[in-house]
């Protein structure tokens, strides 16, 4: 059994790593496919149910400590979360002048909370995970009031937006499953961590069929606006990483913890933005596309982006060690 779960985790670990390769194979297989794939809409809140549930499996009573050891850094993350996404999602509507279905799915990914892929792409960026966590930890919880309130303020403009309706979606989709998952792991600790390494993978393939859904149903869409929604997803996922490295930096936040908000900022739960279209907006039905290619575009941009931070802190590392060299040479003279 220990062998059978070990190479799981390997699997596990090169599915999270790989997402963004992955995702684009389904979608395109979702595309071409679509009978195979059209059915896993109505399993949309499931399946974004069970990533949060895993989520709160992962989430340790340490991690909360870290929340509280790092309070300056949380706060500019949690801050810019629910200020520079948001805004620029309306800014972006209103100067490309969106039609109403596309502006509500590209404000309702604005004002979602971070994702959890944002903690392994911070991890491949030898960022601070422990910081990473602690944000997704603050702004999933608090985004049972705030996505509702920011969607109902500002894509009023578009559509009649019921703020209850939302605030129970998300409770049901995102608290409730995380709180469910931080009980059981408070209760059976040692036999939850026996098959942590197995969970990404649950996760992996619960957005994969959220995603393939959504592009088999959206098909004929896609062809007619997948290259505008691409655009303006790209726009704001950049804008939102490169705010959030501004943030950090006008806060003098160090560099593993500057590239843990800029990443946290950039990457949002698209996931959640689906499927609150998907529940809450069924007369808009292209609402749900820009979370779908947002959940595909992040992945590729923040492995990028991780990739260049990356080797940013490998070169950090590697002057400090000259450095000390250098010390330990003078104090010899």
């Amino acid at each position: 059994m220990g062998k059978i779960l070990k190479k799981i985790g390997i699997i596990s670990s090169l599915a999270s790593r790989y997402i963004g390769i992955i995702i684009i194979a389904f979608s395109c297989l979702a595309f071409f496919w679509r009978d195979g794939f059209s059915w896993m809409t109505n399993y949309t809140s499931v399946f974004l149910g069970v990533i949060m549930f895993g989520m709160g499996l992962t989430i340790k009573l340490d991690d909360f400590r870290a929340i509280f050891s790092r309070p300056k850094e949380v706060v500019i993350g949690a801050v810019a979360q629910y200020t520079i996404m948001p805004v620029i999602a309306w800014l972006l509507c209103k100067v490309m002048n969106l039609p109403a279905d596309l502006a509500l799915g590209v404000i309702l990914v604005g004002c979602c909370p971070g994702g959890t892929a944002s903690n392994v792409i911070t991890y491949i960026a030898g960022g601070d995970v422990a910081l990473s966590v602690g944000m997704t930890i603050v702004s999933t919880l608090a985004a049972p009031l705030m996505t509702p309130f920011l969607v109902y303020v500002l894509a009023g403009a578009w559509v009649e937006v019921s703020f209850w309706a939302m605030v129970i979606s998300v409770v049901k989709v995102i608290l409730i499953p995380v709180l469910l998952g931080v009980f059981l792991r408070s209760l059976a600790g040692e036999h939850v961590d026996k098959v942590s390494d197995v969970m990404p993978l649950v996760s992996v393939v619960a957005i994969v069929m959220i995603i393939g859904g959504i592009v088999a149903v959206n098909a004929e869409k896609i062809v007619s606006c997948g290259v505008l929604v691409l655009g303006v997803v790209a726009i704001h996922n950049f804008c939102g990483m490169m705010l959030g490295f501004l943030a950090a930096k006008i806060f003098h936040v160090e560099y593993s913890r500057t590239t843990a908000i800029a990443i946290e900022v950039g990457m949002q739960n698209s996931g959640l933005a689906v499927s609150l279209a998907a529940a809450n907006f069924a007369a808009n039905p292209l609402a749900t596309l820009p979370g779908a290619i947002f959940s595909v575009w992040h992945n590729i941009a923040g492995s990028i982006f991780a990739g260049i931070r990356r080797a940013g802190a490998e070169n950090l590392a590697e002057l400090d060690r000259i450095r000390e060299i250098d010390c330990c040479n003078c104090e010899k003279q």
